[in-house]
Parts: structure tokens; C-alpha cells; sequence
């Protein structure tokens, strides 16, 4: 007999036997409150919302004396599922507070735009609030000719792609006043250098680039100050334009310059002298008193809530930023180019940016410079906390793959209020007649020299004011005379149509003016009464719909990412195990031309802080180890690739790179014979990562197109002696060089994609395509995912989502425990430990959701044990 079918007989019994005391009543079906799972499947009352629900106490199963009644109960369900009323689970919810912060649009930024709360709610109602947690399948050649993402669709997973658990967002819009905008205004006139230090006249064209390590300051304050840390905050900028710096972009001084101070800096030879020999340490210009005003005691964990903020709630931050934004003018006049980028690059080689100071420090020792590249200018940042903003006044800027791709940053891909909001507002009294005339004239073109009764011209004169007011005159703040004289001329048109009730016009001519009279009873176009949830123009709903979309898309990109496909667990301790691979032999560590030390920081980064990093160091060189050189050369591979370059000129390179997946087979085999395993390849506790990294002499990459590769079971770096390789990318028109001397950046993005499942911040799983879809507007900031900066510096946002990867994880596979569990009932002690499980589920859920990740990690190994105990 099978042993499964053989449990179930004994459970069966055992029920049986135990219903004769303890069954239900066939009536407390009916009155009894619903079992637990009913919170947690995607039915329309089950949408795991308030506090209640989450806290409250659970009872699957009541009592009763009436043994006969429950054996009959016991007998009408069927089976063991429905008479303990188990249901297998198909969702779980997790909250998420996310902030939506406005600045600059309570009608004293750009254009003088102000948002109005019901339109915001009018639209952010619409934004979908439940996220399904999802997963990215393993991607093969990213890039063909024409860069498109393949996927194998016939994988098999071990967890699903459209995941159990849910994400239940929570949005809170907070619009900050007058005070807060006029900070932000003042604080770009001041950071803001010219972008080409050439020299020249300047004029509109010319590009300004705005300090972004002292905006920083200035974002994490306010975060700080309204206590908005235990959210996600977007921010939304729309200043006030400067006359005299009205193109502007947002770059971050400590790591790196612009091209053009890039090349002042190599062309003056006593400023790269004066430099190294600089020994005194510069104080960071803009320092802010730390000071704290909370907004809230905690977020309203709603789907959507509006908060005004008044100026008095801001007055203390504001005063003492001016103040501050005021000593840094003043330290910053009359000082010279020289001086600037002087200070600039003392602070990296200065600072704690392990990353950039490395880059610097050996390339002006070396007098080369060729190996430093410009950072992108952009209007979008994500900081190194829970916060990043969309500057909607600067730019536009584009970046992305250079031919072909999709989903790239192009300059229209951010709401614009001066196309949208401004092309309206700003329309003068001559051009509203010149724009009348010209409908007017347009509109009975086609009525050429046919003969025409009265009502279908005065419908078509009605169709004209109509279509003109909706665009021209609602919504206004300054009316125009134009609007009026319409106004008047409307009740003319009135009358006109009312006299068409006489019995000398036909029925037809008479059901035309009553269909135009009952169209113009509800126009409110030319009065200043305020209409609720309809004083919107066109150019109000475009901006809305486009700023709604962009907002959804930070959330699916950088705070709610998708991850890559597979199983990813916590360990308390991650040994990373680093083999050097040579040509010649190397004696020692510090012979390798790798920065061991920076390398040792950024690996430690992607750990959470209860997590402790282990490394081990080891030196292979192909010479003395025939099996890995055998492994190598099997592995090594030589392709054309074809390149269109952004100048429109095609390339046909040959490009010498290393097959990742025959590379794996090789290192797998010397790997079983135990030549290349760590002393903690087995344990519950620890991780083992291996990375391989290969120093080569000439040009080298993994699959084509790539520095370093995640792969199930280990990471392939690549790293050769070529300071700038042209990529596939590019930014702002310019191509975007990569220096493969330096693969730390990639690296770390492929250990954080093997920890946890990391991807690069543009791709996410896309249900509609049923595969990954391409973004590039968030692929920025300075850390290892984005490509618009050198930097690899992990974001908040990305630990928490590796945070979030481990938990989902362990709480994906014990909901497929649960679920096998419940699908068998096979064993009798199944109901105690399922609502252990549950009430687990519980608190994990409540303080992921306070974001207090530590607390849920130590859940972690509780949960699985428990879930396996019921397998």
C-alpha cells in the first residue's frame, strides 16, 4: 500500500474517533467567522488591508459537545480539507509605504503650476496598488543585432515567476510649500557650474551641471527632518527656471567630472602637480544642523492620503538651508576654474568613496588620465537612502543602448509642464484670436459653396467655442478678454437655438437645437465657478496621466523591483572565495592589479547588516594549473560583432570573450574533484560565492558583451589592460566608455544578482508580455546597477530589496509546503504546526511592512523549520 494513501487512512481514523467528541454543529458553519486562509487568497473580500486583520487572533477549528452531529459533518465534507474548512493559498499581501513628495507646485514653482488634491487623488486612484512580486527567467544573448531580450519560456522554476506574495503599496502624496521650493531654487543657482569649461559666451543652449554630493545633503536632511525615513520617498521637482541657467543637470561631484573639466585637468600639467602634492583634507562646504520635525507619529497605511504641508512646519529646515546654501556663494565666488576642479578631485582622492578614489589616485600618479571618464548628466537620481527624485525643470537628457533597444531614456520620456502645463498658460491675447480665426477659417472650409441651413451653421460655430474654451479658457488663472466676448456670444447662440421651437422649422432642424441646447446646459467653460473633480484642461490630464505613469514606473523599478528567477536564502555568514586567475604566477596578494581593499568594501556592501562577510584569497595561474588552462582555453571563443555607433558609423568588431556556460561546465568538474572548494562548501549557516576573476592582457569579456556574469553557482569576472572600451551604451549622444582595468563595478552587480537576485535597474517582468521588458529612465545613481555612473555604491533601496528576496523566498516555499500539506492531509499533527506557520506568515508580513528587516531575518530559519515540519 502506498505510504501516503496508508497516513491518510490513519488520519482518517484518528478524525474520525476524534469528531465524536469534538465535531462541528452543521449550523456553526454558518455563523462561525471564515478560516484564516480566506485572508490570504485573491478573492474580491481578501485584500490583507488593515492592521486589524494582520494582529488579530486566529481559531481554525471550535468545539462541540454534539458528537453525533459532527460525525455527520465529518461525513458530508467529503474530504479532511473541507471538513477543517483548509483552503490552499494563492496570495499573500505585503504593505509598502511609499511617499510621494511635491515640490514646487503649490503655485509658486515652474509655470506657476499648482496641484490640486482631488485631481491628484483623481488620478492616483487609478495607479494599480498591488504589485505581484515577480521574477526575471534566465536571459540568454541580450544582445543580437538589434538587442532584444531572449527567454527560454520552457524553463522550469523552482519558485514561480508571478509570485504568491503581493505588495500592497500604500501611497501618502505630501506637497511641501513655498519655503521648501525657494530652498531647492536657491540651492541650484548656487551648485550649479557651467558644463564646458572651455570658455565661450553663454546662452540658453548652454548645459549647467548642479552638484549633486551637496544636493544630497539637502535631500537627506529633509528626510531626516520630517522623520519620512520609515517610507520610500519620491521626490517631485518642479523649480522655478533661472534665466541665465536654463538647461541644467544633476552630476555627482565625488565621482567624477565633466568631459570638458576632464580634459582641462589633463592639459594642465601644474594642476596635476599641485594635486598630488596637496596633503590638507577639505571640509564638506554644505553642513546642515541635524534637526528633526516629525510629519507624521506614522504613515496612513492607506491606498491613497493627501497632506498639505504649511510653511510653518518647514520654517526652522528652511532658514537654516538659505543659511548654509548662503556660506557656500560665498565661499565658491570669484574662485577660478582651476581652483574648482582643484577641490573637487581633492575631495575624492580625500574622501571615503573607495570607488572613485582608487580611479583617480592611480591615474594622476600616473600622469595618464585616460582611464577617467565622464559621469552622465540627468534629471532623475536615486540616493543612497530610502529617497530619489525627478527633477521635471531640467534636462531633457536621453541615455540608454546607443542602436536599436528598447524602453530607452529619450528626452521626451519625463512629463514636461512647460510642453504641457506652460504651451497653455502662456498663450497671449493675439495668439488666442490668431488661433480662433485659424478654426473658424478651417472649420468652414469644408462647408465650401454648398448651401447650408442656419442650425448646421450655427452647430458648427457652437463645435468651434466649444473645442477652443476647453483648450484656451478653462482652467485659467488669468482669463482671457477673447474668453469673454465667447462667453457673450454663447448666450446669443442660446437664443438663437431656443427659436427653432417654432412650427414654421421641420422636426429634424428641431431635434438638432434641442440636442445643442441639452450639450450646452452643462458647460461651465467661461465662468471662474470652481466645478468639483471636473475643472481639468487637456493639458492637465496629459501632464497628470504621463506624471501617474512615471511615478508607477519608480515604484516597479527601484522600489518594488523584480528579481532574478531562483531561490535565494539568508545565511548568516557569506564566505566569499575569490580565485585570482593569471597567466604568470603572482607571489602575492598585493602583486595583483586589483584594489583588494575597495573590492573587500563593496562585497561587504551587499550584505545586511546581522550578515558577516568572509573572504578567502587565492592565486591560480594558468601556467602551473594545466586543468584550469585546459578550462580557459575550451571556454574561449572569438565573435564578429556588428556595432552602429551613435555617429551612424558601422563597425564590425572581432571580440575575444569567454562562453560563461562552458566556462561553468569546466569549473563545475574541477569543483567535484574537491580542487577548488572552501572549507564551508556545506554548511546551514554559511554561503560559499566563488568568484572567478581572469586578468588578461588583451581585450577580454564573458558572452560577447559583458565584465563580469551570475551564474547559478559561482561569478566570472573578466579584467584586461584596456582603459577605454567602447560600449554598446550611451548618454546624452556621447558613447559611454567602459575601463576594463576596472571591473568592480560589474562585479559587484553580478555577486549582489547571485546573493539575491539583483537585476540592472532597467529590466522587470512584464505579466502582459509574459517576459522582461526594458526601462532605462531609473538607471541612475551611483551604485553598481544603474549605467549612468561609475559609482557602485548600494542604495538603501537595494538592500532592502535583498532584504525583501531572502524573506519572499522562505515564505514562497513554506506557502508551497503549506499548500502540499494541505493538498494531502497525511499527517495528524498537520493543524497545530499549520497555524504556527500562519501566525509566523503574521509577523513576518507586520514587520516587513514597519520595514524593520532585521527583525524579520531572525524569523527566517524559524519558519523553515517550521514549514519543513509539515511536509
Amino acid at each position: 500500500m502506498d505510504l501516503r494513501l496508508y497516513r491518510l487512512i490513519c488520519v482518517f481514523l484518528l478524525l474520525f474517533i476524534a469528531a465524536r467528541s469534538y465535531g462541528l454543529p452543521t449550523g456553526a458553519h454558518k455563523t462561525a467567522k471564515s478560516t484564516v486562509f480566506s485572508l490570504f487568497n485573491l478573492k474580491a473580500k481578501s485584500r490583507f488591508w488593515s492592521e486589524d486583520v494582520m494582529h488579530s487572533d486566529f481559531n481554525d477549528l471550535e468545539s462541540s459537545n454534539d458528537g453525533k452531529m459532527g460525525v455527520l459533518n465529518y461525513t458530508n465534507s467529503g474530504n479532511i480539507a473541507n471538513y477543517l474548512k483548509l483552503l490552499e493559498v494563492d496570495a499573500m499581501y505585503l504593505p509598502v509605504p511609499v511617499n510621494f513628495v511635491f515640490i514646487g507646485f503649490e503655485g509658486k514653482g515652474n509655470h506657476e503650476f499648482k496641484l490640486h488634491p482631488e485631481e491628484l487623488e483623481r488620478w492616483f486612484m487609478k495607479i494599480d496598488h498591488i504589485f505581484g512580486h515577480t521574477r526575471v527567467p534566465h536571459i540568454g544573448e541580450v544582445l543580437t543585432p538589434f538587442y532584444k531580450i531572449s527567454i527560454d519560456k520552457m524553463q522550469r522554476h523552482h519558485l514561480p515567476l508571478v509570485s504568491h506574495i503581493n505588495y500592497n503599496v500604500s501611497v501618502h502624496a505630501i506637497q511641501m510649500g513655498e519655503k521648501v521650493t525657494s530652498v531647492f531654487e536657491k540651492a541650484i543657482s548656487i551648485l550649479a557650474r557651467r558644463d564646458d569649461v572651455s570658455g565661450g559666451r553663454e546662452d540658453e543652449d548652454t548645459f549647467w551641471q548642479v552638484d549633486m554630493d551637496m544636493m544630497d545633503v539637502l535631500f537627506s536632511s529633509l528626510v531626516e527632518y520630517l522623520q519620512l525615513g520609515n517610507a520610500y520617498n519620491i521626490f517631485i521637482l518642479n523649480p522655478k527656471h533661472d534665466g541665465q541657467k536654463a538647461k541644467y543637470g544633476y552630476r555627482y561631484k565625488k565621482k567624477g567630472l565633466s568631459e570638458s573639466e576632464i580634459n582641462f585637468l589633463k592639459e594642465n600639467k601644474d594642476l596635476q602637480t599641485k594635486i598630488r602634492q596637496s596633503e590638507t583634507i577639505p571640509e564638506s562646504v554644505l553642513a546642515l544642523e541635524k534637526i528633526k520635525r516629525p510629519l507624521y507619529e506614522k504613515h496612513p497605511m492607506e491606498k491613497f492620503a493627501w497632506t498639505i504641508t504649511e510653511d510653518t512646519d518647514t520654517a526652522e529646515w528652511s532658514n537654516i538651508c538659505i543659511d548654509a546654501l548662503n556660506d557656500v556663494d560665498q565661499f565658491y565666488r570669484g574662485k577660478e576654474t582651476a581652483d574648482i576642479i582643484h577641490g573637487k578631485v581633492i575631495q575624492i582622492l580625500k574622501g571615503k568613496n573607495e570607488d572613485m578614489k582608487q580611479l583617480f589616485g592611480k591615474e594622476l600618479m600616473s600622469g595618464d588620465l585616460s582611464g577617467i571618464h565622464a559621469e552622465c548628466l540627468t534629471d532623475t537620481w536615486i540616493g543612497k537612502d530610502r529617497w530619489a527624485f525627478i527633477d521635471l525643470s531640467a534636462g531633457p537628457f536621453s541615455w540608454g543602448p546607443a542602436v536599436g533597444g528598447e524602453g530607452v531614456r529619450t528626452e521626451l520620456s519625463l512629463p514636461n509642464v512647460k510642453k504641457t502645463i506652460g504651451a497653455v498658460a502662456e498663450i497671449s491675447e493675439d495668439e488666442a484670436e490668431d488661433r480662433l480665426q485659424d478654426a473658424i477659417q478651417e472649420k468652414f472650409a469644408v462647408f465650401g459653396d454648398k448651401e447650408y441651413q442656419a442650425i448646421d451653421i450655427l452647430l458648427a460655430e457652437i463645435d468651434i467655442y466649444e473645442l477652443f474654451a476647453f483648450k484656451h479658457c478653462k482652467g485659467r488663472k488669468v482669463k482671457l478678454a477673447l474668453c469673454q466676448e465667447l462667453d457673450e456670444r454663447m448666450r446669443d447662440l442660446k437664443n438663437e437655438l431656443q427659436s427653432f421651437d417654432g412650427e414654421e422649422y421641420d422636426e429634424r432642424h428641431r431635434r438638432k437645437a434641442v440636442e445643442a441646447l441639452k450639450r450646452m446646459e452643462n458647460w461651465n467653460l467661461f465662468s471662474d465657478t470652481h466645478e468639483e473633480f471636473h475643472n481639468y484642461t487637456v493639458a492637465r490630464d496629459t501632464f497628470l496621466a504621463h506624471l501617474g505613469a512615471t511615478l508607477w514606473g519608480s515604484m516597479r523599478h527601484i522600489i518594488l523591483p523584480s528579481i532574478a528567477d531562483g531561490a535565494f536564502h539568508f545565511y548568516d555568514k557569506i564566505s566569499f572565495q575569490l580565485f585570482f586567475i593569471t597567466q604568470e604566477k603572482v607571489r602575492q596578494n598585493k602583486q595583483l592589479p586589483v584594489d583588494l581593499n575597495a573590492l573587500k568594501d563593496g562585497l561587504s556592501s551587499l550584505l545586511l547588516p546581522s550578515q558577516k562577510a568572509m573572504f578567502s584569497y587565492h592565486r591560480l595561474p594558468l601556467s602551473e594549473e594545466p586543468a584550469l588552462a585546459m578550462a580557459f582555453s575550451v571556454a574561449r571563443r572569438a565573435a564578429a560583432v556588428p556595432l552602429l555607433l551613435v555617429n551612424g558609423t558601422y563597425r564590425k568588431t572581432i571580440r575575444t570573450y569567454l562562453d560563461s556556460s562552458i566556462l561553468q561546465h569546466q569549473l563545475q568538474r574541477l569543483n567535484d574533484q574537491g580542487s577548488l572548494k572552501g572549507m564551508h562548501a556545506h554548511s546551514r549557516s554559511t554561503l560559499e560565492v566563488p568568484i572567478f576573476w581572469f586578468l588578461h592582457s588583451e581585450p577580454l569579456v564573458v558572452d560577447k558583451h559583458y565584465q563580469a556574469k551570475a551564474l547559478s553557482d559561482m561569478v566570472i569576472v573578466v579584467q584586461s589592460e584596456t582603459s577605454s572600451w567602447e560600449s554598446h551604451m550611451q548618454c546624452n549622444g556621447n558613447s559611454l566608455l567602459w575601463d576594463l582595468r576596472r571591473p568592480i563595478k560589474a562585479a559587484l552587480a553580478a555577486a549582489s544578482e547571485h546573493l539575491a537576485g539583483l537585476l540592472p535597474l532597467h529590466l522587470v517582468y512584464s505579466q502582459a508580455h509574459e517576459t522582461a521588458i526594458e526601462d532605462w529612465a531609473w538607471s541612475v545613481g551611483c551604485n553598481p546597477l544603474s549605467i549612468t555612473s561609475q559609482g557602485w555604491h548600494i542604495s538603501q533601496f537595494q538592500s532592502d530589496t535583498v532584504a525583501r528576496s531572502y524573506i519572499i523566498t522562505t515564505l514562497e516555499e513554506s506557502i508551497q509546503l503549506v499548500n502540499s500539506a494541505i493538498h494531502h492531509l497525511v499527517m495528524e499533527h498537520t493543524i497545530n504546526k499549520y497555524n504556527h506557520v500562519v501566525g509566523l506568515w503574521r509577523r513576518i508580513a507586520t514587520v516587513t511592512g514597519e520595514l524593520r528587516y532585521m527583525d524579520a531575518m531572525r524569523l527566517l530559519y524559524v519558519l523553515e523549520d517550521a514549514s519543513k515540519g509539515l511536509d
